[in-house]
C-alpha cells in the first residue's frame, strides 16, 4: 500500500512538472506575440486586417451608343432580378426574419405578381439544401412598379437584387450594325455548373467591335467590416471610383434609318424576299447615314437572330451584276476609249477558244446594231465586253484595284469580307465587266461610288463619328478621309451624265427610279445566284440579286443609295419594282429630309447635234454653247465647212463639238483632251496620228495654231490622269476648274 501511495505522488509529480511546463511555454509564446507582433514571420494585425477587411465592386457603367445627332440608340439602364433566401442563419433577429420563413404564402402572393405558377414557386421556396433560390427568366426584369408593389407585401427573405441591363429604344433598328451585349453564360469549374457572367460584353456589330471602349473600368470599395460585412464603427472606407465606358457617336442619322427601315419592312411583307440590303452614304465625306437589311432582329429580344447573324452589307460578298458596268464605263471613259456615237452589234459576244459566247440579256437577241451609248442604257453584256477590248484586260485590272475591289473598306464593323476578283481565264475577265463571277460587297460598291458622285475622289466609308470619353469630356474624332483618285473629275461627271439617261431614256432600264424634282443617276443590276451545288447559277423565274446604285442631284450628289433584293416572290419582270419599292421613298425622303430643294426636272440629257454647216463661225459656236455644248473652230476662216459629230448625231451636254472651217487649216490646243476627241480633229483635217500613251493629252507635236496640210503626222502623247502634272504655264488657269480634279 505505501508503495501505491509513493507511485501516485511520483505521476502527479511528473502531470505536474508536465502541465507546468506547457504553462511556461503558453505565456512565453504569448508573451512573443505581444512583443513581436508576429505569428510565424508573419505580422498579427496584418492578418487580422486581411480577415475583417471587405472588398465591394463598383460596377463601371457601359457607354452609351448615339445617332449623330444624339439620339441614343443603346444605352444602360437599372433591372431587378427576385430572389429569395432561404438559409435560417441569415435570421439574427427572430421577431425580423431575413429568410422565408413561411413558403406556401410567399409563393401564393408572388404568383399574383410573376409569370410563374403557384407550385413552382413553392417547389423552388422549398428546395432541400438550397440557402438561396431565384425564379428564372420570371423573375428577370422586374417592372419598377411590380418591384414596389411586392415589397409593400413584406414578405420575409424576399430581396431584389439591382444589376444594369443593356436597353435598345428602338427595336429593329440598324440591328446587324449596332449587335447587342449581354451578360455571358459562363461555366463554373467548381460546380460545374453553368453561370450568368457579371460583366456585359458586345455579341455583334459596334457593341462587339467597339468593346473595350464601351466596358470602361469598375471601381471599388475597401472597408473592415463584421462576419456579416456590416461597417465595424470607426474604420474608414477606401473608395475607388469606376471608370465609365466610352460613348460612341455613329454617322448613323436616325430619320434617314428610319426611311430604311419601314420601306424594307414593308417590301418584306410584300413579296418575302430571301435577303435585303440597303445602305445610304454621303459620298462628300464616306460617312453612311443609314444601313439596314432583312432578315434582321430585334436587339432588345434578339428575336429573329437565329435567321441571319451576319451583317450582309459587310460579311457577305456578291456578284454585284450590272451594277458593276459603272465602273467600267468610268475606265473606258477616262481611258478616253468610249464614244458615245460609235455603234456595236448587240446580241452575242465570242470569247476566242471558250465555246460558249456572252450574251445580252435578252437571251442573245440584242437590239441589232446600236450605239455605245444605248447599249450603257439598255445594260448590254456585249457592249461592255467590247469595251473591255478597247480598254485593256490589265489595264481594266489595274482599274479594279483602283477602285479598292477585292479588300477590305475597314469601315470598323467586325467580321468584314474582302471579295474575290475573278481574272484568271480570258471568259472571267470579259465576265467581270459586267459583273458576274467576281464578288463583292455591297459597302465596296458604294465606297467605289463615292469616286463617281464625288469627282473623281474615292471616300473611305465609315460608321463612327466620334468617341466621347465622359470622364474627361475627350472626344476622338473621325475625319472623312480620301483613299485615291481612281478616275478624273471630268470623268466623273461625263459617267454621271451617261448614267443619267439609264433613268430619262426611252431605252434606260432604270426609268422607274425617276423621282420628280431630283436628277437621279444610276445603274440597275439583275445578278444571277450561283446555285449551292456548285453546278452554275439558279434558273427559277425570281433567282437573281435585283439591285439599283443610284445618286442624286446628278449635278452635285448628295446622296448614294444602294440597294439590293434577293430572290423575292415575284416574277422577273416585277424585280426591278421590288427595289423601286425601296430606292424611291427613301431617297426622296432623306434629300427632303437633308433640306435639298427640288429642282426643275431636265427635259433631256442627250440631244441630237444641229447641222451648223455654212454658218458663220460665231453664229455656229453660239448655237451650240446655248445646247449646253463646247464648239471647237479649227483654222482661221469665219464660214464652218465640216463639223464632227455630224448633224443629227446625239451627244451629251459638255461635250466638244469640232468645226472645220474655210480658212487655212491648223491643229488646237488639245492639252488635256480625251482620244476621240482627238480623232475628230484628224477625221476633218485627214492627217495621219500616232498615239503613244494611253488617258489624256499631255503633249502634242505640231504646235497650235501652226499652218498644216493633208497627210501631215501628228504625234500625241497621252497619260493617264493621276499621273498628269499642269505645266506651269497653265497653273493659273486650272486652279479654281482644273480639268483634272
Amino acid at each position: 500500500m505505501r508503495k501505491s501511495k509513493i507511485s501516485m505522488n511520483i505521476g502527479a509529480a511528473i502531470l505536474f512538472l508536465i502541465f507546468g511546463l506547457l504553462f511556461f511555454i503558453l505565456i512565453v509564446r504569448m508573451l512573443t506575440i505581444q512583443v513581436s507582433g508576429q505569428v510565424q514571420g508573419k505580422p498579427l494585425a496584418a492578418m487580422a486586417m486581411k480577415q475583417h477587411l471587405k472588398n465591394t465592386e463598383i460596377e463601371s457603367k457601359r457607354g452609351n451608343i448615339y445617332d449623330v445627332n444624339g439620339k441614343v440608340i443603346a444605352e444602360d439602364t437599372t433591372s431587378f432580378r427576385l430572389q429569395a433566401i432561404l438559409d435560417k442563419k441569415m435570421t439574427i433577429d427572430p421577431k425580423h426574419p431575413n429568410h422565408v420563413t413561411d413558403p406556401q404564402k410567399t409563393a401564393e402572393q408572388l404568383a399574383k405578381y410573376i409569370d410563374m405558377p403557384e407550385n413552382e414557386i413553392y417547389k423552388r421556396l422549398t428546395k432541400k439544401g438550397a440557402k438561396q433560390v431565384e425564379f428564372g427568366k420570371a423573375g428577370e426584369d422586374v417592372p419598377y412598379k411590380t418591384k414596389e408593389k411586392i415589397e409593400k407585401l413584406k414578405l420575409p427573405g424576399i430581396i431584389f437584387a439591382r444589376e444594369s441591363k443593356r436597353y435598345y429604344p428602338n427595336g429593329v433598328f440598324a440591328s446587324h450594325v449596332i449587335g447587342f451585349a449581354q451578360k455571358p453564360e459562363e461555366l463554373n469549374k467548381k460546380t460545374g455548373k453553368i453561370e450568368i457572367g457579371e460583366k456585359t460584353k458586345g455579341k455583334m456589330g459596334i457593341e462587339q467591335f467597339y468593346d473595350k471602349d464601351l466596358q470602361g473600368t469598375d471601381g471599388k470599395i475597401q472597408f473592415e467590416g463584421d462576419a456579416w460585412s456590416y461597417l465595424i464603427p470607426g474604420s474608414k472606407e477606401k473608395v475607388k471610383k469606376p471608370k465609365n465606358g466610352k460613348d460612341i457617336y455613329l454617322t448613323i442619322d436616325k430619320k434617314i434609318q428610319s426611311f430604311l427601315e419601314d420601306a424594307m419592312t414593308e417590301v418584306d411583307k410584300k413579296y418575302n424576299p430571301k435577303e435585303m440590303v440597303a445602305i445610304v452614304a454621303d459620298p462628300k465625306t464616306g460617312k453612311i447615314l443609314g444601313m439596314s437589311q432583312r432578315p434582321t432582329f430585334d436587339s432588345m429580344t434578339r428575336e429573329g437572330i437565329e435567321k441571319k447573324w451576319q451583317n450582309l452589307a459587310i460579311e457577305e460578298p456578291i456578284e454585284p451584276g450590272s451594277t458593276m458596268k459603272i465602273f467600267t464605263l468610268a475606265t473606258a471613259v477616262q481611258q478616253g476609249v468610249f464614244n458615245p456615237n460609235e455603234k456595236y452589234m448587240s446580241g452575242t459576244f465570242k470569247v476566242k477558244n471558250d465555246p460558249r459566247p456572252i450574251n445580252d440579256w435578252n437571251y442573245g437577241q440584242g437590239w441589232g446594231p446600236i450605239t455605245y451609248l444605248e447599249g450603257v442604257q439598255r445594260s448590254s453584256n456585249v457592249a461592255f465586253a467590247k469595251l473591255l477590248d478597247k480598254i485593256g484586260k490589265d489595264t481594266f485590272r489595274t482599274y479594279l484595284d483602283r477602285f479598292h475591289f477585292g479588300v477590305p473598306t475597314n469601315i470598323g464593323l467586325p467580321n468584314e469580307a474582302s471579295g474575290k476578283i475573278l481574272y484568271n481565264w480570258p471568259k472571267e475577265k470579259y465576265t467581270t465587266t459586267y459583273g458576274q463571277g467576281t464578288t463583292v460587297t455591297p459597302i465596296q460598291m458604294v465606297q467605289a461610288a463615292t469616286a463617281i458622285a464625288n469627282d473623281g475622289i474615292m471616300m473611305k466609308p465609315y460608321i463612327v463619328d466620334k468617341v466621347v470619353d465622359p470622364n474627361n469630356n475627350k472626344e476622338e474624332k473621325t475625319k472623312p478621309e480620301s483613299i485615291g483618285k481612281p478616275i478624273s473629275a471630268d470623268t466623273a461627271k461625263e459617267v454621271r451624265d451617261i448614267l443619267r439617261t439609264v433613268v430619262t431614256s426611252k431605252h434606260g432600264t432604270g426609268k422607274g427610279y425617276e423621282i420628280e424634282g431630283y436628277s437621279v443617276t444610276g445603274k440597275t443590276g439583275t445578278a444571277q445566284i450561283p446555285n449551292p451545288n456548285g453546278a452554275g447559277y439558279l434558273r427559277g423565274g425570281s433567282d437573281y440579286i435585283f439591285s439599283f446604285l443610284g445618286m442624286a442631284p446628278k449635278k452635285d450628289p448628295k446622296l448614294i443609295v444602294y440597294v439590293t433584293v434577293k430572290q423575292p416572290q415575284t416574277t422577273y419582270e416585277n424585280g426591278s419594282k421590288v427595289v423601286q419599292s425601296i430606292f424611291n421613298p427613301v431617297m426622296k425622303n432623306s434629300l427632303q429630309y437633308l433640306n435639298i430643294k427640288p429642282a426643275k426636272m431636265e427635259k433631256s440629257e442627250i440631244k441630237n447635234i444641229p447641222n451648223v454647216d455654212k454658218k458663220s463661225v460665231s453664229d455656229a459656236i453660239t448655237t451650240l454653247k446655248d445646247l449646253g455644248y463646247e464648239a471647237i473652230a479649227i483654222g482661221d476662216g469665219n464660214q464652218v465647212i465640216d463639223q464632227l459629230p455630224k448633224a443629227g448625231s446625239t451627244l451629251l451636254q459638255g461635250e466638244k463639238v469640232i468645226l472645220k472651217t474655210n480658212g487655212k487649216p491648223s491643229v488646237p490646243d488639245m492639252l488635256h483632251w480625251s482620244k476621240r476627241d482627238v480623232l475628230k480633229v484628224v477625221e476633218l483635217l485627214d492627217l495621219k496620228l500616232n498615239m503613244i500613251g494611253t488617258g489624256y493629252v499631255t503633249k502634242q507635236n505640231i504646235s497650235p495654231s501652226s499652218p498644216i496640210k493633208t497627210g501631215d503626222h501628228l504625234v500625241v502623247n497621252f497619260q493617264s490622269a493621276e499621273n498628269m502634272e499642269t505645266p506651269k504655264k497653265d497653273k493659273k488657269k486650272n486652279e479654281d476648274d482644273s480639268p483634272l480634279d
